[in-house]
């Protein structure tokens, strides 16, 4: 985030969690985080109940804190202090989601999933490469995205074989929260992380063999329960289509503006990534020349054939970015009305860092890691470099205890048509939680030298 964002209207707390109206502000939250849990159930997608909290919220913040005669309010200048910090996620994802939306609709994936299917692995070399390739792509694609694409694969080598299908599928989501805590782009608390300026880029790397120990370890225990057999050989798949390897060069050219950007011109991250949202919209123009002119070529009308990176921005998950909204909103009118600095004595605090950071990646598996970080964030406790590592680990990897504790998984169980289930994740959660637990000791072992103030804090 900018400086603007880490001046004082952000961190304003009201006092007011022995007043009514903080006693409504954390009603409406635990009201809005129920309606997302039950998104499912009550058919409403998850954006909408946490935006008409953030709205309530803040409406009853600035309502409470009005003095008669000011022009701008405290409310007025903490809301602008957080809406300044989500534009910048909010324009970063879009650029993302754009690139990863762009690339599918090239046949990228499919190409992908095509080469795995047309050699003749066993499922335990399947489970073995769609792990490793989960936990090699979600760094970069974001963990969510991964775990679809390789869900594909799986569905389609494994049809008729449930066990082969359920246990793969838990391998993936493991595999790609774990392999989306080491990068920056991986997951948005990562982002989130990096844009706070808790951790450099390059740092994020300390904690990859934590990470990669956090899905070694229940893949292992897990292959051993794989059925040892070859599956059917399966047609190919769609080739890639043209500009498909042009967009992957100008995706990684952009991640390479965005780290240039802020590590070295010391500007936000969503200045890179705009810029190369420029440049796939120049790519995008040859595209669609090029098409335009095959369609002439071919007799067919032209304007069938246009290619539009717009229309593509148009399909990326809004109820995905509106959510965030909600999530930065809820929690930071939270903050306003003292409840995070209450949280941050009683657990920090009480707890110390080292156990307070473990058990907030254990919540992640509950509420989701997005809010858990933002609140840490918030928070702001006074944490060695050693502990931010540590949060980020465990926000990351935490959610894979329960299938719903992260997107990946809540993605999955939508896609798999009941082979892959909260009870079926359930079973394996003994395993993944010894994942959790060793990655959390080799990154206190391997990383000792960051912590300045000792384990506990």
């Amino acid at each position: 985030m900018t400086a603007a964002a880490t001046t004082a209207p952000a961190d304003i707390d009201f006092h007011l969690t022995a007043q009514p109206i903080g006693w409504l502000v954390l009603a409406l939250f635990v009201l809005a985080y129920v309606a997302v849990l039950m998104e499912n159930r009550i058919q409403i997608a998850k954006s909408k109940p946490v935006m008409l909290a953030a709205g309530l919220i803040w409406g009853a913040l600035a309502w409470w804190t009005n003095q008669p005669g000011e022009i701008t309010s405290a409310a007025r200048a903490a809301f602008e202090a957080m809406f300044l910090e989500y534009a910048e996620i909010f324009f970063f994802l879009v650029v993302a989601m754009t690139y990863v939306t762009a690339m599918a609709e090239r046949g990228v994936f499919e190409a992908l999933r095509g080469q795995l299917l047309k050699r003749r692995f066993s499922y335990y070399q399947l489970f073995w490469i769609t792990g490793a390739l989960a936990f090699a792509l979600s760094p970069f694609i974001d963990n969510l995205t991964t775990a679809l694409v390789m869900s594909a694969v799986v569905l389609a080598v494994g049809a008729g074989n449930a066990r082969f299908i359920g246990i793969s599928l838990i391998n993936l989501v493991v595999a790609a929260n774990a392999g989306g805590a080491w990068s920056a782009f991986g997951d948005i608390t990562t982002l989130m992380v990096w844009q706070a300026h808790k951790v450099d880029f390059l740092e994020f790397l300390d904690i990859f063999l934590p990470s990669l120990v956090n899905w070694l370890i229940p893949a292992i225990v897990m292959s051993l329960a794989l059925p040892k057999a070859v599956p059917e050989a399966l047609e190919t798949g769609r080739s890639l289509k043209r500009g498909g390897i042009s967009i992957c060069i100008t995706f990684a050219a952009t991640i390479a503006i965005t780290v240039a950007g802020k590590q070295w011109l010391h500007m936000p991250a969503v200045y890179g990534m705009l810029t190369g949202l420029a440049l796939l919209n120049l790519l995008a123009s040859r595209i669609d020349y090029e098409q335009r002119r095959y369609a002439i070529a071919q007799g067919k009308e032209p304007r069938e054939h246009a290619y539009s990176i717009f229309k593509i921005i148009a399909n990326a998950e809004w109820d995905t970015l509106l959510f965030f909204y909600g999530v930065f909103g809820c929690v930071a009118g939270l903050a306003a009305a003292g409840y995070l600095h209450l949280a941050s004595v009683r657990l920090y605090d009480g707890l110390g860092f080292t156990v307070a950071n473990s058990l907030m990646g254990v919540l992640s598996a509950v509420i989701d890691n997005i809010p858990i970080m933002f609140a840490v964030l918030k928070m702001n406790p006074p944490m060695d470099h050693g502990q931010w590592l540590l949060i980020t680990l465990t926000a990351g990897v935490g959610g894979s205890l329960l299938s719903i504790g992260s997107a990946a998984g809540v993605a999955l169980m939508g896609a798999s048509r009941g082979m892959y289930t909260f009870a079926s994740h359930l079973r394996w959660t003994w395993a993944i939680g010894l994942g959790y637990v060793a990655s959390i000791l080799v990154h206190l072992w391997l990383n000792a030298h960051h912590f300045a103030g000792g384990l506990a804090g």
